[in-house]
């Protein structure tokens, strides 16, 4: 993999699954937010774009033991990110502020490297010219370039609000960073100035943004110590910066993918040689 870049500040987020009721508002929010053009055809999911999507999970259990948990899926934001170990034009890097992974379009050439080694498949191929139906195209946000087909399209924890974050903090007349207790140096963007659609979009609260390393956030002390917080399969090392939080088990177990124990006991069939 890349080497690893470590940053003061660490855009993350912190999702409690136990809130979530798979209502979709966040992929809503994400679409309208990021100028994702609708889909002629959206029950083609080899050709559809979502950034962000929402996996319903189970246990698979009968009643009345069945239970049900939402995943919501956005990029994962690795650490040590596979998606740019591939890249052969360098389009996509961990090299914005705050650890996010960028993807810049212009560089990209359609090749789908990034797309066959992510193991969250949270990146997707543009294969449409964005095509808005009349009047829809007056709602698009003027911050966010529209991307035409034959290039990646993923998850960016919506960096253009980051921007005009802190362009404010800058026209009120401070400094984006600032050195805190700690000796290190801290966003000075607010908590509250700083939030991705989806988060702000949630009606229950279940998706919660900030910086995972300031110690004032919320995202960090929900996360920091908390035996119920775990990230996607996180035996891969990729350092994701995206938790999730369930008091559930089975939600934590399907987080990284684990087989059952009368799965992993039984023997392995033996096929015959063939002569």
């Amino acid at each position: 993999m890349s080497a690893k870049k470590e940053f003061n500040v660490k855009w993350g987020m912190a999702i409690d699954l136990d809130k979530c009721t798979g209502c979709g508002a966040c992929m809503v929010a994400c679409q309208a937010e990021n100028n994702l053009a609708p889909q002629a055809d959206a029950s083609n999911k080899l050709r559809v774009m979502n950034w962000l999507v929402v996996f319903e999970l189970s246990n698979k259990k009968a009643f009345p033991d069945h239970e049900v948990a939402y995943l919501p899926r956005p990029c994962q934001q690795c650490a040590e990110q596979p998606c740019a170990t591939v890249c052969p034009v360098i389009a996509t890097e961990r090299n914005e502020e705050g650890g996010i992974v960028s993807q810049i379009y212009p560089r990209c050439i359609g090749c789908r490297y990034c797309m066959a080694a992510c193991p969250y498949h949270a990146r997707y191929f543009n294969w449409f010219d964005p095509i808005w139906p009349k009047g829809m195209e007056k709602a698009l946000t003027p911050d966010v370039s529209v991307r035409p087909r034959g290039v990646v399209e993923k998850c960016s924890f919506c960096h253009h609000r980051f921007m005009y974050a802190k362009d404010k903090v800058r026209a009120e007349g401070g400094n984006v960073y600032v050195t805190g207790p700690d000796g290190k140096k801290h966003c000075a963007v607010p908590e509250d100035g700083y939030v991705t659609s989806c988060a702000e979009a949630c009606p229950n609260g279940a998706i919660v943004f900030g910086d995972l390393n300031n110690p004032r956030h919320t995202v960090h002390r929900l996360v920091t110590g908390n035996d119920n917080a775990f990230r996607l399969l996180e035996r891969l090392g990729t350092d994701t910066a995206v938790y999730y939080i369930s008091s559930r088990e089975w939600v934590r177990r399907l987080g990284d993918n684990y087989l059952d124990e009368e799965e992993t006991q039984k023997p392995k069939q033996i096929l015959p040689e063939k002569h």
